[in-house]
């Protein structure tokens, strides 16, 4: 049986998604591998109602609420490839399973690629952090640090200086120019020039920063925006068209959400960039919605 739409990847853009198409009355399998972004998060923080609460708590509820409806299946597996064309699409899974659908939505979200050095990788959703508005209210002010990884992290940093005392390091990263300097100074952002070599314990639960020799910066969290990676081989195998963000490649998308494979659509990160819980599930709500007319009518 053709279905009207296999969703790839079960977070918060795809089940959102699914969610409309469910309230449509048309046929959805969704795929999952159970592995989210924010995995490495004990809680989640600014979705509303949902403020503090773990995030794989929020998505088994939703996966319960969506169990209920009669055309939604899910099957725990990556997809490996597709095959196809619009209305006449086809999603290899992992297990060999072959599943027929008219449109596909892709909602596989990012795996994020952290700078290496010692030490980072270890603290990544606990001290080391990338969203000041996910987790910037819990770090409860003080020193907090930046690490630089391109030279978009100077506005980071300003932006960063409301949730702490901020100290940049440039990690060898080109320093801002005078414009930015200038925002940085009256951000009260310090720099701290040099390569970070390591990530350490510190006393009374702080980080300990090193930058070589000398004496290490004591902060409470370091933010960072690692560079993100769409997770499927899908984007690349059918040719999408990418664009360029400052944290890494994301799918083009019309105003619709669909991709440049006709009947293909992609919602939550990697159709948005930077984003977080209430943006992709929002993406998510919309595009499906837009699906759901492409099925009515053959111009969408």
């Amino acid at each position: 049986m053709t279905e009207d739409a296999i969703i790839i990847g079960g977070g918060f853009a795809g089940l959102s998604a699914a969610l409309q198409l469910a309230r449509a009355r048309r046929r959805i399998t969704i795929l999952d591998t159970g592995l989210p972004r924010n995995r490495f998060a004990a809680h989640s923080h600014g979705f509303l109602a949902q403020d503090g609460r773990p995030g794989g708590a929020i998505l088994a509820d939703a996966r319960r609420q969506l169990a209920a409806y009669e055309t939604v299946s899910f099957r725990d597996v990556p997809a490996e490839r597709l095959e196809g064309e619009r209305d006449a699409f086809s999603v290899i899974t992992s297990d060999g399973g072959r599943i027929d659908a008219r449109r596909v939505l892709l909602a596989t979200g990012f795996e994020d690629q952290l700078p290496e050095i010692p030490g980072l990788a270890e603290r990544w959703g606990k001290t080391v952090l990338h969203c000041p508005y996910c987790h910037g209210y819990e770090v409860g002010g003080g020193p907090v640090g930046v690490l630089a990884r391109t030279t978009e992290a100077a506005r980071f940093a300003a932006v960063v200086a409301d949730w702490g005392d901020v100290t940049l390091f440039t990690n060898e990263v080109p320093e801002p120019d005078e414009k930015d300097l200038a925002v940085l100074e009256a951000r009260n952002v310090k720099l701290r020039p040099g390569r970070v070599t390591a990530i350490a314990d510190g006393p009374r639960g702080l980080l300990s920063v090193e930058t070589g020799p000398g004496i290490p910066t004591l902060v409470k969290a370091l933010f960072v925006a690692p560079e993100a990676r769409v997770r499927s081989t899908i984007p690349n195998d059918r040719g999408l068209k990418l664009k360029e963000t400052p944290i890494g490649n994301i799918l083009h998308t019309d105003d619709m959400g669909q991709t440049s494979l006709p009947g293909l659509y992609a919602a939550g990160d990697i159709a948005l960039g930077a984003a977080n819980i209430s943006l992709a599930s929002a993406n998510g709500v919309k595009t499906a919605v837009f699906l759901h007319h492409s099925l009515i009518w053959p111009a969408h």
